[in-house]
C-alpha cells in the first residue's frame, strides 16, 4: 500500500508541508508541478523553491511571493485583522471571495473541492477563536493569498503523489507566546488549537509557534491516522524546511514507501476479572464488538489468592483505542487495563453467492500466502437446516455437488 509517513517533531507549516511533499517527486514531476501551480490563476501569486540548509541537513524552502512581497513568517494574525487596522491600503477578503477564487483556479475539481474544505476548517476556526459567525471573518489580503498558495500547492501534491494511506507523528506545536495584532497570546494560538482538536499533540522544548493554522488546517484535513512510523519499505524522503532557525532542524520531513497490505498493527488490551459474573462478561464482549474490538475472548486463569478468574483479551485497530478503553472499563469491574502493540498478518478476504438448490448461500473466500480457502457461511447453512430438517453435514454435500454460479461481493 503507497503510504505517506509525516514526521511533525518541528511542528508544521504549509509552505514546510508543501517543500516536504515537493522532494517526494520525480524530476519530471516536479516540473510539472510547478509549472500547474503558478499557471493555476492564485492573484499575484508565484512560488518556487529553493535548497535550504538546517543544522547541516539539505532541503528545500518554498519561497511564496504575493505580487512580489513574501509574507512573514505565518502566525494567527495575519489571517484576520480588525476592520480599523490598515482599511484604506488592504483589501480584505471573505471566505465567499475565496470560494469565487478558487472555484476559478485552473485545476481538476477535486483540488479545488480538497482547497476550501481545508480553507473553511481555517475559517471555521478563527470564528470560533474571535467569537463571530464565519461569514463576518475577513482574512488580510497578503495572508490570505499566501495561505490560499500553501493550501493549494498541497492539495496538487497530494493528487500527484496519490498515497492510499497518510499517516503522521504527533504534533510538537512549540511552547511560549506568540505577538500578534490583537496582543500577546499562547502557543499554540487559539485558530490552531481550536482545528487540532482530536489530534495527539505535544509541548516540546522549543520555544515558539511551530505549528501554524495553515499546517494544522492540512494535516487535520489529509491524515488519517496519527501514531509512530508503520513498517514500510523507503521510496523517497522529502525535508521541507521552515523560514525560522531553532536549535533542531526546523524541517517537516515526508516518507514515500510501501507499507505491507496484509500486515496492519493492533492493539491488544488484557485484564485481569475476578469480581465479575458470567453474564456480565457476556454483555462486555457483545458491547465491545458493538464499540469495533476485532476480537474479543476470555482466557481462565488462577488469580492471586489462588482464586479463579477470566484474562479477557480485546483487539482493535489504533483508531479506535479510545472508545474500546472507555467500553472495558464502563462494562467490567477491572481497575486496570495493560496495552500492548502486535503486528496482525491476515489473508484477503471476500464474500461470493453461490446459487443452490436451497437458494443462495454466502461462501467466505480467503488468499495469501499461498493458500485458498472457501467456507460456506455458518448463518445460511443452519437457516437451511432449520428450514428443511436436514443436518449441516448434508446441506454441505449437496451445494458442493452443485456447479456453483458466483457472484462476487467485495467485503
Amino acid at each position: 500500500m503507497k503510504t505517506i509517513y509525516l514526521d511533525l517533531q518541528m511542528g508544521a507549516a504549509g509552505d514546510m508541508l508543501t517543500a516536504a511533499l515537493f522532494e517526494l517527486l520525480d524530476d519530471e514531476q516536479k516540473k510539472e508541478f510547478l509549472h500547474k501551480i503558478n499557471a493555476a490563476g492564485i492573484p499575484g501569486v508565484e512560488v518556487g523553491p529553493e535548497p535550504s540548509v538546517k543544522c547541516g541537513i539539505t532541503g528545500t524552502y518554498f519561497k511564496v511571493t504575493v505580487d512580489g512581497e513574501e509574507e512573514e513568517v505565518e502566525h494567527e494574525h495575519h489571517h484576520e485583522h480588525d476592520h480599523e487596522h490598515h482599511h484604506e491600503h488592504h483589501h480584505h477578503t471573505s471566505l465567499h471571495d475565496i470560494e469565487h477564487l478558487v472555484n476559478d483556479l485552473a485545476l481538476s475539481e477535486a483540488v479545488k473541492k480538497n482547497v476550501l474544505e481545508v480553507y473553511t476548517l481555517i475559517a471555521q476556526a478563527e470564528s470560533h477563536a474571535h467569537g463571530k459567525p464565519v461569514t463576518d471573518i475577513h482574512f488580510h489580503e497578503v495572508g490570505t493569498m499566501d495561505a490560499v498558495a500553501d493550501i493549494t500547492a498541497v492539495c496538487l501534491l497530494i493528487e500527484m503523489l496519490n498515497p492510499e494511506h497518510i499517516i503522521a507523528s504527533p504534533v510538537n506545536v512549540g511552547s511560549g507566546h506568540v505577538h500578534c495584532a490583537h496582543g500577546i497570546l499562547p502557543v499554540p494560538a487559539p485558530a490552531t488549537a481550536f482545528i487540532l482538536k482530536d489530534v495527539p499533540v505535544y509541548s516540546g522544548h522549543i520555544q515558539g509557534e511551530l505549528c501554524t493554522p495553515t499546517g494544522a488546517a492540512l494535516l487535520k484535513y489529509f491524515v488519517k491516522d496519527f501514531g509512530s512510523m508503520p513498517q514500510l519499505k523507503i521510496n523517497s524522503i522529502g525535508y521541507g524546511m521552515g523560514k525560522k532557525d531553532f536549535a533542531a532542524a526546523n524541517c517537516v520531513r515526508a516518507i514515500l514507501g510501501q507499507t505491507d497490505s496484509s500486515l496492519e498493527q493492533v492493539i491488544e488490551f488484557t485484564c485481569n476479572l475476578d469480581d465479575i459474573s458470567a453474564e456480565h462478561i457476556a454483555f462486555a464482549t457483545e458491547q465491545l464488538f458493538q464499540a469495533g474490538a476485532i476480537e474479543v475472548y476470555t482466557i481462565p486463569v488462577t488469580m492471586k489468592k489462588s482464586r479463579p478468574g477470566n484474562l479477557l483479551c480485546v483487539m482493535c485497530l489504533q483508531s479506535n483505542k479510545e472508545k474500546i478503553i472507555q467500553t472495558i472499563f464502563k462494562h467490567t469491574t477491572t481497575l486496570g487495563i495493560r496495552e500492548n502493540i502486535s503486528n496482525r498478518y491476515f489473508l484477503d478476504r471476500h464474500i461470493e453467492t453461490v446459487k443452490t438448490p436451497y437458494g443462495d448461500v454466502r461462501v467466505k473466500c480467503a488468499q495469501g500466502y499461498g493458500v485458498s480457502r472457501r467456507k460456506y457461511e455458518y448463518e445460511d447453512l443452519a437457516r437451511i437446516a432449520r428450514e428443511t430438517g436436514k443436518s449441516i453435514a448434508e446441506i454441505e454435500r449437496v451445494i458442493a455437488s452443485c456447479t456453483p454460479v458466483i457472484a462476487s461481493e467485495a467485503k
